[in-house]
């Protein structure tokens, strides 16, 4: 059981495989951080693990039951924070979809706008100094 993201030199592959092509398939690097773990998790992507007396075998998945549209807009926006993040992340013909990374895009825009027009916390004026110390 090869590992497409290692064989590829990415941190993450999202492609439908052949056999299951009801979801996309999400392969991260065997050594991939719990940080990039988690982002797919808060996508919205099902952690899939095999546990066997060798590797452990760690992928996700876009849940069952979604439409082939929702799947798509699903795998396009996890790729933004990956993006961000730093990460290479390749995607497979099927998986992309444009609308869903527009939305993305725009979201994030508007939230680092959000960001940088926010007041800064208000600074507490210095207190007032003490009497010096006497001596002794």
């Amino acid at each position: 059981m090869g590992n497409l993201a290692d064989e590829s030199g990415t941190d993450v592959e999202m492609y439908r495989r052949a056999r299951n092509p009801d979801t996309i398939h999400v392969i991260s690097r065997s050594d991939a951080p719990e940080e990039l773990l988690a982002i797919l998790d808060n996508a919205g992507l099902e952690r899939k693990t095999i546990e066997t007396s060798g590797p452990v075998y760690v992928w996700h998945e876009t849940p069952e039951g979604l439409s082939e549209k929702a799947q798509k807009q699903l795998a396009t926006r996890a790729m933004l924070p990956l993006l961000i993040a730093n990460y290479d992340v390749n995607f497979g013909e099927g998986v992309y979809d444009v609308t869903a990374w527009a939305q993305a895009m725009a979201e994030h825009r508007a939230e680092q706008a959000k960001a940088k027009s926010a007041p800064a916390p208000a600074v507490a004026p210095p207190a007032h100094p003490s009497a010096p110390p006497r001596s002794r």
